[in-house]
């Protein structure tokens, strides 16, 4: 019998194929790049470009997976519905809940960064104000319709990747002395403590750091089925993975390690800020901060339309209220996900370094665990829908290439159990994941309730 396509009526495929392409490309760019960068620099040296350069493949072939399964059978869910195909539905509802709690935090924590962000422009109005105000915002254009979400998308990615490509051509222009009075030099890349200053080990330790930086190139497999061509568009998405790691990633590091020694490059200051600076670019932490503010507000977007998306799955399975899954209208998904960004912002002003840093760390290694599922699933489905003959995209080498990302994400947690400055986080996504799993028998035994007393009415009639 073959595989039946999955996709929810209630998803009016609204979305272009240009907002799909946007999402795909931009959707990667954020703070975690812009800013989060000074600290894998700052911790590996000039060789910083190298740990992206990995972290990058191992997150391209990731998707490569994901794209397999998602062309052979498009599902509103993506990789929450693989892994209840693969695993049962205790997996499906320990991937979605984990998901949804990763971008909900996420959301939390970006609207304080907004309010920081925008404070610094305007001091005489309270960051917590601020953060709310940017809530409000984006949970009204969510509310409007998935159009609203993938224009506003489309202009939040293009700012950034026009950013990005402003930077690569005066970074580049400059690292090979096309820019007047250039001082770049490749000798940076070992004059100061040589290119692993701090040990080869350093190399892997950043993939933590990196990794985190690289979510959301994944929100384009789950946005692609509200758009009009789900396979075609899940297809070019995932083939442009890659080219865009290795653009908008590693030729940045690169660039900004020659420009100036790496020593210079101060944790929590966007290294993209101190080499527009170096350069000589005025006004480059003005431009940069804006261009920050808006991946904040992309983040924003794309954190409340996967959150709603993913209540939708759950409560289409039985597994949240049916009232979190309306998607259109009064859009209850949504309301449930910004309620949740409400609490953080208001924890963050009255608990900020004890409740919201719990919040933050405990969805740090969130994304390995759904990373690490992803690898799984597709090592459980290949077989079968090779035999069924549903696969339009293949992975590469499999099963050889699956089973060695699969040991590589589980290496990266267990450097996260060796290491101290990681131990907490890991512990921490640990039991919320227990939590999750836990809280899964409530929910079944409900909806086993719910299903006997449907049927009963049935059977009657029959009689």
């Amino acid at each position: 019998m073959p595989i039946q396509t999955e996709l929810d009526p209630r998803l009016k495929h609204s979305l272009k194929t240009r907002h799909i392409s946007m999402l795909a490309l931009g959707g990667v760019i954020g703070a975690g790049l812009f800013v989060g960068s000074s600290a894998v620099i700052a911790s590996t040296g000039p060789g910083a470009f190298i740990t992206y350069a990995i972290t990058g493949l191992i997150v391209a072939l990731i998707m490569r997976m994901l794209g397999e399964m998602a062309a052979a059978h498009p599902m509103k869910g993506s990789f929450v519905d693989y892994a209840r195909l693969a695993y049962g539905d205790v997996a499906g509802y320990a991937m979605g809940w984990l998901y949804w709690y990763f971008w909900v935090i996420v959301v939390g924590f970006e609207a304080v960064v907004g309010g920081q962000t925008i404070h610094a422009w305007l001091p005489t109005i309270p960051v917590w104000i601020i953060s709310l105000g940017l809530m409000a915002m984006m949970t009204a254009l969510n509310l409007l319709s998935v159009k609203s979400f993938g224009e506003a998308e489309y202009w939040f990615a293009g700012v950034k990747i026009v950013a990005i490509a402003a930077f690569l051509i005066i970074a580049g222009a400059y690292v090979f002395h096309f820019w007047p009075g250039s001082t770049a030099t490749f000798s940076n890349l070992t004059a100061h403590g040589g290119f692993f200053p701090k040990g080869v080990g350093t190399l892997f330790t950043g993939v933590v750091v990196v990794i985190f930086s690289m979510t959301g190139v994944e929100v384009a497999t789950i946005a692609a089925a509200e758009s009009e061509h789900p396979e075609r568009n899940v297809r070019r998405a995932v083939n442009t993975v890659m080219a865009r790691i290795l653009i908008f990633f590693v030729l940045s590091a690169f660039f900004i390690v020659v420009a100036q020694p790496w020593t210079d490059i101060v944790p929590g200051k966007s290294p993209f800020v101190a080499t527009l600076e170096k350069i000589g670019i005025p006004g480059a932490a003005t431009v940069l901060t804006a261009v920050i503010l808006v991946a904040v507000l992309s983040v924003l977007n794309a954190g409340l339309y996967t959150s709603s998306r993913l209540l939708l799955v759950l409560s289409s399975n039985d597994e949240a209220p049916k009232w979190m899954g309306r998607v259109n209208g009064r859009g209850g998904g949504v309301i449930a996900s910004t309620l949740v960004g409400y609490g953080c912002v208001v924890i963050a002003a009255l608990w900020p370094d004890t409740v919201f840093l719990f919040l933050i760390n405990s969805s740090g290694a969130v994304f390995l665990f759904v990373y690490l599922m992803i690898c799984l699933s597709q090592l459980k489905l290949r077989s079968e829908w090779e035999r069924r003959g549903v696969l339009k995209l293949r992975m590469w080498g499999h099963p050889w290439l699956p089973l060695l990302v699969t040991v590589a994400i589980v290496a990266v947690l267990v450097s996260m159990a060796l290491d101290p400055k990681t131990q907490v986080s890991l512990l921490q996504s640990v039991i919320a994941l227990i939590v999750i799993l836990a809280s899964y028998p409530v929910f079944c035994v409900k909806g086993k309730r719910k299903q006997m007393r449907t049927a009963a009415p049935s059977a009657a009639n029959r009689t």
